[in-house]
This record gives C-alpha cells, sequence and structure tokens, in this order.
C-alpha cells in the first residue's frame, strides 16, 4: 500500500476522527483559498485611491468606473483561464502539484501589482494573479472532496470554504495596517503566502481516488491495444468527458449554478468598499476615518460570510443540496436589494452586510458541496474547472457591466450592484432543474 494510501486509510491517526494526511490536505486548501480571496479583497480596496493616482489624481466617478471595470474584468478573465486549464492539468498531473504550482503564480503576481506605474500593468499583473487564483479554488475542490469522501465530506467541504469569508477578513486587517502608506504596500502583502504554503506542501501526498485513476491508467496503456470500449472511453481527455451523454446534463447544471452565484457575487465584490466610501462621504466621513470604517465594513462582510459558509454543509446534510441553495440565493436577492436601494446612509450598514455575507458568499460551499457529487474521479477537476471557468468567461464582464450602468443610473453604483444581484435567479433555476445528490456516495 502506498504512503498515501496509508494515510488515508486511517494508519496514521489524528485529530477529531480524521489522519494528519487529511488535516493537512484541509489546512493546505483553507489557507490557499483564503488568501485567494484575500488577493481580491484587497484589490477591491485599494480599487479607487489606485485609480485615482494612475489616471492622474483626479478622475470623474465615471473615469474611475469605467477603468475599474476592464480592471475588474481582465482579473475575472484569468480567474476563469486559469481554472480550466489547471483543472485540466489537475486530471493529468495531479491535485497536488497543480495547487502548489498556483499558489506560487498568484503569490508571486498579487505582490508585483504594487509595481504598476499605469494602469495597463495594473490590468497585467491582475490578469496573471487571476490564473494562480482561479486554479487553486477548483484544484483544492477537487483534492478535499476526494481526501474526505465519506459521510463529513458535506460539512467538511463547507467549513474548508470558510477560507473564502476570511478573505475580506485578512483584506480588511491588511487595508487598516498597510493601507495609511498607500495602496502600493497592500499589494506587496501578496508575496507572503507563497512561502507559508510551500512549507506546508511538504510531504503531502495524492488521495486515492485519483491515485486509483493514475493506477487504471497506467495500467490501460500497458496492455497495449486491447482495451475495451469502456476503457477506451476512459482514456478520453476530461474535457471531452463532459459531453458524454451520461455526464451533458449535470454539466449544464453546473455551469447554470455557478452562473448564477458568479454574478450575484462579482459586482459586490468589486464596487462594495467604493459603494460604502461614497455613503461615508455622504455623512461627512472621509481620510483615515474612512479607511477604518470601510475595512471594517469589509470585515463585518466577511464574518457573515465565514458564518454562512460553515453553515453550508450542515444544512445540505439536513434539507438537501438544491434546498439550501435555493434558500441562499434567494435570501442574497433579498438583503442585497435593501443594503443597496433600502439605505441611505451609513447607519444600518454595520447592521446589514454581516447578514448579505452570510448568504451572497456563503452559498459558495454549494460549489465544493454540489458540484463534485455530479462527475467520477477521472474528469471530477475539469468538471469544476470548466463549470465555474466558463461562468468566470461570462460574469467577468459583471463588474465592467455594474461600472458602465452607473452613467445611465445617474452616477449610483448601488442601484448597478443591485441589478446584478438579482440575476442569482439563474442559480434557483439550476437547482430547480438539476438532480438531489444528498444520499449519494462520491462517484470514482
Amino acid at each position: 500500500m502506498s504512503s498515501a494510501t496509508e494515510l488515508e486509510a486511517g494508519r496514521t491517526t489524528g485529530f477529531a476522527g480524521f489522519t494528519r494526511y487529511q488535516w493537512r490536505i484541509f489546512c493546505v486548501t483553507w489557507l490557499g483559498w483564503a488568501l485567494d480571496s484575500a488577493d481580491f479583497g484587497l484589490f477591491a480596496i485599494v480599487l479607487r485611491p489606485a485609480l485615482t493616482e494612475l489616471l492622474g489624481g483626479s478622475p470623474s466617478t465615471a473615469e474611475i468606473g469605467r477603468v475599474g471595470g476592464y480592471l475588474a474584468m481582465v482579473g475575472l478573465l484569468g480567474w476563469a483561464i486559469g481554472g480550466m486549464v489547471f483543472g485540466v492539468v489537475a486530471d493529468y498531473l495531479g491535485r497536488v502539484r497543480t495547487l502548489a504550482i498556483s499558489i506560487i503564480l498568484f503569490s508571486v503576481c498579487t505582490a508585483l501589482q504594487g509595481i504598476a506605474q499605469t494602469p495597463f500593468q495594473l490590468g497585467l499583473f491582475r490578469f496573471l494573479a487571476g490564473l494562480g487564483t482561479g486554479a487553486e479554488a477548483v484544484v483544492g475542490i477537487a483534492l478535499v472532496a476526494e481526501a474526505f469522501h465519506g459521510a463529513h465530506r458535506a460539512k467538511v467541504l463547507g467549513i474548508m470554504m470558510t477560507g473564502g469569508a476570511f478573505g475580506p477578513l485578512i483584506g480588511g486587517q491588511v487595508y487598516n495596517l498597510l493601507g495609511p502608506y498607500g495602496w502600493r504596500y497592500v499589494f506587496f502583502a501578496g508575496i507572503l503566502p507563497a512561502i507559508l504554503l510551500l512549507l506546508l506542501r511538504r510531504g503531502t501526498h495524492e488521495p486515492t481516488h485519483f491515485a486509483a485513476v493514475q493506477a487504471r491508467r497506467a495500467s490501460i496503456r500497458a496492455g497495449g491495444g486491447t482495451a475495451s470500449a469502456e476503457d477506451q472511453a476512459f482514456m478520453q481527455a476530461p474535457l471531452r468527458q463532459l459531453f458524454r451523454p451520461e455526464l451533458r446534463f449535470s454539466t449544464f447544471i453546473g455551469m447554470l449554478f455557478c452562473l448564477g452565484t458568479l454574478l450575484s457575487i462579482w459586482t459586490t465584490q468589486i464596487w462594495l468598499p467604493t459603494i460604502q466610501g461614497l455613503m461615508l462621504e455622504k455623512d461627512g466621513i472621509t481620510g483615515t476615518a474612512a479607511i477604518q470604517h470601510i475595512g471594517n465594513g469589509m470585515m463585518l462582510f466577511g464574518l457573515g460570510g465565514i458564518a454562512g459558509y460553515a453553515a453550508f454543509g450542515f444544512l445540505a446534510d439536513w434539507f438537501g443540496r438544491r434546498p439550501t441553495v435555493i434558500f441562499y440565493n434567494l435570501g442574497a436577492i433579498a438583503a442585497g436589494l435593501y443594503l443597496y436601494l433600502g439605505l441611505d446612509g451609513w447607519q444600518h450598514y454595520p447592521m446589514v452586510l454581516p447578514i448579505f455575507g452570510f448568504l451572497v458568499i456563503g452559498v459558495f460551499s454549494g460549489h465544493a458541496v454540489y458540484l463534485p457529487e455530479l462527475f467520477p474521479t477521472h474528469a471530477r477537476a475539469t468538471a469544476i474547472s470548466f463549470c465555474n471557468g466558463t461562468a468566470r468567461i461570462i460574469t467577468s464582464f459583471g463588474p465592467l457591466v455594474a461600472g458602465l450602468l452607473v452613467v445611465p443610473f445617474g452616477g449610483s453604483f448601488n442601484k448597478a450592484a443591485a441589478v446584478m444581484t438579482c440575476l442569482a435567479v439563474l442559480s434557483i433555476l439550476a437547482m430547480l432543474l438539476g438532480r438531489e445528490t444528498r444520499d449519494e456516495a462520491l462517484p470514482r
């Protein structure tokens, strides 16, 4: 038995009934996802001051909206392309090595954003950082789902996804610490995750699900030209697997699910700090005081997301995957409309932000819980990356559209964000059409 198999089978005991191998997988993936999310949070927080400097010191709100929308778009395109490419790589090369490559890529390129001298340079480094960010997210989901393939899979995946909600929390603290020194120093902090996660990666092996796929591929290759029709289908490129009759509808459902949730979150993720800043200006709060309020607001948003992520797995095991996703999306629409259209000052923002974060962020645990249950191991990372990546390519235009909508909406970022949040209805439609997977084993 291989060392990976021994570890995963429980020969080496660990805390809370999980092996040390499983805990190592969980920690590496959780930290990677947290720091990915922090990267996007930091970009959103410093977007306005960065563009104010790079555009000459006195750009209009419309100009910031237009250029900021393009920068957000290229970052999300990088995320989409990185996820799609590295997802396929992970189904060939392995989850662990692909994860390590992605962490290095996004860490280095996040730090490089701090040396940008023009909006074009900032966008270029943003795109490259997005390549690594997209890869880490989708590969990490497949890795944890296979390492924790037993009865507690949904709960573990939901808690793992809390790392994404810790991102705004970490980003808020980094901004509070480094923001007064300038937006460039905020980006320089992005290099630190690479050092930490490289140390944690040592000794981490592939899960048995993927090791079995590698063994079967080697056996088929060794057999020469005697492979059965089933083996020939198994050896097809993972991307082709997604469009075979037995997986085609699952691929469509996964894409629609991702599309709705991503459209509803990206505009908020990019423009919420700017919206908070404008609301604070209406109340006469500017400068350093506004920095503290915005940082704390993003922390509240992230804390709500942490609770939403963690609760998702438990709710999904109790009520089913589909009802839980529908609940989160309906709540996100209601809370988003109230936040953006029902409030006209900062006073009640701190109360609504954690509720909105619980719903609009927490639903992404569904990506980790539901999508892996729709696809077999040999195409799982590709499927997750394809569904997420295709949706991300489409939704990468969301912040740009929202930024352009500011003009016809009379300069209101709030109305543009409210419109985009309502597109979570697409995710609800996916759940109404898709199948329930609560009582099914993880497909091999």
